[in-house]
């Protein structure tokens, strides 16, 4: 048996998108090069940022650039409404506004690439 433990996201440039997710997990990446660079999250799961010029294979990338969703798990509805507004400050787009859905309340911001960056709070069942 095995678990998925790393998120890999293809980006047109590892030092920029490096810049931008270090100053959104206030941490700097453990590994770094001008084609690749990692993180580790505090939940244990790394973060890989790879180019999409020197990934190999070669990998399609749609026309609005990133095709992917990391989600971000918070405590409650307060928390979504923080991160929305601290997000909002730093100059993220922000693709959702927070929305209560049939899952909880949510919000999805996006990063340089277009990769969507989800925020929730679960509905307690």
């Amino acid at each position: 048996m095995f678990s998925a433990n790393i998120i890999l996201l293809y980006v047109d440039s590892p030092t920029d998108s490096a810049a931008f997710y270090a100053g959104l997990t206030g941490k700097p990446p453990v590994e770094a090069s001008p084609t690749f660079a990692m993180f580790a999250l505090d939940s244990g799961v790394m973060l890989g940022l790879w180019s999409r010029h020197t990934v190999q294979p070669a990998a399609s990338v749609g026309p609005l650039g990133g095709s992917g969703e990391i989600g971000f798990r918070v405590a409650d509805a307060a928390a979504v409404q923080g991160l929305h507004d601290d997000w909002a400050r730093r100059g993220l787009t922000i693709a959702q506004p927070p929305t209560a859905m049939d899952f909880g309340h949510t919000f999805v911001a996006l990063d340089p690439d277009g990769h969507r960056l989800r925020v929730f709070a679960p509905t307690e069942a």
